[in-house]
């Protein structure tokens, strides 16, 4: 009973003490408002980019001809783009552009083929929203006119410019149509950034609790009493609760902060996810919740062989670039999810979390697929669990300069004497 107060009391202290830091508050504040500016951008940039003034372009017309149809075509894709005429020189005209009277000038003219060319004169190119749609509007009027020179009917030139009919139909059985795919890939892409991120900074900052505490000298004092496979998961759970709540915390902000915009719809057409099932929400927290145990109890073995907060960012460095490793496939595999190389990398455990969960979103797995996974994540962090603490054990004690993976038999052969 002692132990298991002791467990909880490790737990809720490591959990309590990280949340009151001003780091974490100031770091869960600044990604607070940074999820309601990117969930609100839309709004942001239409504020300060003036979408209420329109564009005004001076247009020297030299075929005397072209000015009217551009600008009947210029209406039917962007309300907001004004051409207006420009009847002085053509020097003058770039001198008014120049002095932020017109966003550019368009010059127009028809080639020897009785078809418009165009050159454009901005101050900076770079803004190319403007300019996509006069080219836009010029390519629709250089058609028209190239169908009425071959005497092609209105109809005949819309059957031209059709789309081809192409369709993929799998011969695999019960394998996921491209809609499906579509609204799998945008959940997946979200998840593995999720999984990345929550792996990457939470872990570094269990192996740095467990160095603080080294440095602090009061980890001899905490192991007589609690054994060392409670210490080490009690502070990971105790981490890992921290996470679930600023997690949760940048989830519902994010969530009410679309809705109150009506950018909820748009969101869930654009990233693909509005009929997701509901098994990939579930895989998605089982190797979620798995993945960060595997690199948190990683972690807590690594930070234990240091002694100063300052060689903790060198002995992770391995574990963040395994994440990293895994992250990259796992992108790839978006594109190719039934590749070879990413279906054996999906069972290496260090992969796992984000190569099986993308391959159980994007392709009908048969069950056994994703269950051996999960079962080789388990049996991955029990052995890491076992040898950890071990190390763990030994590791805590060590002091002075231990930045070696070299330590790992140092810290056994400490556990031996105990």
């Amino acid at each position: 009973m002692l132990l298991l107060n002791s467990f909880w009391i490790i737990l809720f202290h490591t959990f309590l003490s990280k949340f009151k830091t001003k780091s974490f508050l100031i770091t869960t504040a600044i990604t607070l408002i940074l999820v309601i500016a990117l969930t609100n951008l839309t709004t942001i940039i239409e504020t300060f980019s003036g979408e209420d003034e329109k564009a005004e372009v001076a247009v020297i017309d030299q075929s005397s001809s072209l000015l009217p149809v551009i600008q009947e075509a210029i209406q039917t894709m962007n309300e907001d783009v004004k051409l207006i005429s420009f009847e002085e020189s053509e020097e003058l005209a770039k001198k008014e552009v120049e002095e932020g009277n017109y966003s550019g000038l368009l010059i127009v003219d028809v080639d020897s083929s009785k078809l418009p060319v165009a050159t454009y004169y901005t101050m900076d190119i770079a803004e190319s929203s403007l300019s996509d749609n006069l080219l836009n509007s010029i390519q629709l009027v250089k058609n028209q006119l190239a169908a009425n020179q071959l005497n092609l009917t209105n109809e005949q030139l819309v059957k031209l410019n059709e789309p081809v009919s192409f369709e993929k139909i799998a011969l695999v059985k019960d394998a996921k149509t491209e809609e499906e795919l579509s609204q799998a890939r945008g959940l997946v892409y979200i998840l593995l950034f999720l999984i990345y991120f929550a792996v990457v900074l939470y872990s570094g900052m269990i192996a740095t609790e467990v160095a603080t505490e080294k440095s602090s000298r009061v980890m001899e004092i905490l192991i007589s009493s609690v054994s060392p496979i409670k210490h080490m998961f009690a502070k990971i759970l105790g981490v890992g609760l921290l996470s679930l709540t600023q997690l949760a915390l940048l989830m519902i902000v994010g969530y009410f902060s679309l809705t109150s915009n009506d950018s909820m719809g748009s969101m869930e057409g654009f990233l693909g996810f509005s009929e997701v099932p509901v098994s990939t929400i579930i895989y998605a927290a089982i190797f979620f919740i798995l993945g960060y145990f595997l690199y948190a109890t990683l972690a807590a073995l690594l930070g234990s062989l240091v002694s100063r907060i300052e060689d903790v960012q060198q002995m992770i460095t391995p574990m963040t670039l395994l994440i990293v490793a895994g992250f990259m496939i796992a992108m790839f595999g978006l594109s190719a999810p039934d590749n070879t190389f990413v279906t054996i990398t999906s069972y290496i455990p260090f992969f796992t979390p984000m190569l099986m969960f993308m391959r159980v979103g994007m392709l009908n797995l048969p069950f056994w697929e994703p269950i051996l996974g999960i079962i080789i994540l388990v049996a991955t962090i029990m052995i890491l669990a076992i040898f950890g603490a071990r190390v763990y054990k030994g590791g805590v004690l060590m002091y002075g300069k231990s930045n070696s993976y070299k330590d790992i038999k140092k810290a056994l052969q400490l556990t031996k004497k105990e």
